[in-house]
């Protein structure tokens, strides 16, 4: 990759924190849903959407103050961050249908499985339209 190819500094400075707060909020979420599902006994779709919403509400504050340096429209930045994070529930979701209901995979491995590509996909639709 050449200098001209490849990603700005800003862009990488960007990357390095969003995973950072991506981190925080991935252990609140994981702890929240783990608490929720094995010791609360929800149902993981249950356990995942709120443990999910918490995560979101999380990282959206850390990402507008540190991340993207955004405090403005922050009302319509919520909800576009909110909808990108609603993409990341179905997307969980869809994971518990096919590796927990239909194959048996436990709920916690999926959960687990999940977070990382989730996160990626979740920084490019947040860099692009939630704080652009």
């Amino acid at each position: 990759m050449t200098t001209a190819e490849a990603a700005p500094p800003q862009t990488l400075r960007q990357l390095l924190r969003y995973t950072l707060i991506g981190g925080s909020g991935v252990a609140l979420d994981l702890g929240v849903f783990l608490l929720l599902h094995n010791l609360a006994g929800l149902d993981e779709q249950v356990a995942n959407a709120l443990s999910t919403t918490l995560g979101i509400a999380n990282n959206f504050v850390l990402n507008a103050l540190f991340t993207f340096e955004r405090r403005d429209r922050i009302v319509v930045r919520f909800l576009r961050f909110y909808a990108v994070g609603l993409t990341g529930i179905v997307l969980t979701n869809l994971l518990f249908l096919v590796f927990t209901d239909a194959l048996g995979v436990d709920a916690d491995l999926v959960k687990a499985g999940s977070l990382l590509p989730v996160l990626a996909l979740q920084f490019v639709l947040n860099r692009k339209w939630s704080f652009a």
